[in-house]
């Protein structure tokens, strides 16, 4: 067999293997996008939807700024 065909078989697998475990690495990588999301949309949910400003004061009186 030519050593150029040998060599591009070789390439060919080695590309296969890389692509293999970049896929492998982008789903571990959206998994873990998602749990943040879950985490993050579960923290503002906690929060109250009507936060109390300070009654006196120059912080938190027209923006809630303790937040």
């Amino acid at each position: 067999m030519d050593s150029a065909v040998i060599s591009a078989v070789g390439q060919s697998l080695v590309l296969q293997q890389a692509q293999t475990a970049q896929q492998a690495q982008m789903q571990v990588f959206k998994e873990a996008l998602d749990n943040q999301k879950d985490q993050v949309t579960a923290l503002m949910e906690s929060a109250t939807a009507d936060p109390q400003l300070a009654s006196e004061g120059n912080l938190g009186t027209l923006v809630n700024t303790y937040a």
